[in-house]
């Protein structure tokens, strides 16, 4: 192989190298969107779709099915008010929310 046929050689594997990473990227973006399709809004204990309810003027999902309910973040804190023992605070802080 000559020196050119070596430098287009190289060009061509990068090109194929970030065509590789660009499809690779949107296959994940893809995957990860029909993931959210099958899972979003459905129970995390039998799978059944959630049904929004209010409770105390705040949005919660229930499910309908085992009764399984879902908070989002801050929801369970406005629900039960202040934590004058740093309970919520100290079990929050176990799985990283760092929501005070």
């Amino acid at each position: 192989m000559t020196d050119e046929d070596e430098y287009f050689h190289k060009l061509d594997q990068e090109a194929k190298a970030r065509l590789r990473a660009k499809l690779d990227a949107e296959m994940s973006e893809k995957e990860a969107e029909e993931r959210k399709k099958l899972h979003f809004h459905k129970c995390g204990k039998c799978g059944t779709d959630m049904q929004t309810l209010i409770f105390r003027g705040i949005e919660i999902e229930s499910c309908p099915n085992c009764g399984a309910v879902l908070l989002d973040p801050g929801e369970l804190q406005t629900l039960a008010g202040e934590d004058q023992t740093a309970t919520f605070r100290s079990f929050f802080s176990m799985f990283g929310s760092g929501r005070d």
